[in-house]
């Protein structure tokens, strides 16, 4: 019986992280077009991303794409390297390690902006 462990929370977090890039590409391309239909409009739609709650969606997304890319620099190790499997679970932290070493001045950095 599978009990999850660290691939398994590799593979939910990886589509998660995933499907929360692909939406805010989605808003990104909404935002954009919105130029079409005048400056005005398309101002008042970026203003939103300058409130508290969409500086923190700032911070929840460089946090997403940040982790998408360490654990698919690890998938494509694992990919590649034959032995890797055997290390998968070290391959997990060294993972993480390396999102939190990259994520934590980052979000710091952007939550000034918003206190």
């Amino acid at each position: 019986m599978y009990h999850g462990r660290e691939g398994m929370w590799s593979w939910i977090l990886h589509r998660v992280a995933g499907a929360g890039i692909f939406i805010f590409l989605i808003a990104h391309i909404v935002d954009t077009s919105l130029v079409g239909w005048g400056p005005r409009l398309y101002n008042d739609a970026v203003q939103l991303y300058r409130h508290p709650i969409g500086r923190i969606g700032e911070i929840i997304l460089i946090g997403a794409v940040l982790f998408h890319v360490t654990n698919g620099i690890r998938i494509i190790i694992i990919d590649f390297v034959p032995r890797a499997t055997q290390v998968q679970r070290q391959l997990f932290y060294a993972a993480v390690l390396l999102f939190l070493i990259l994520f934590v001045p980052a979000a710091y950095h952007l939550a000034l902006g918003i206190f």
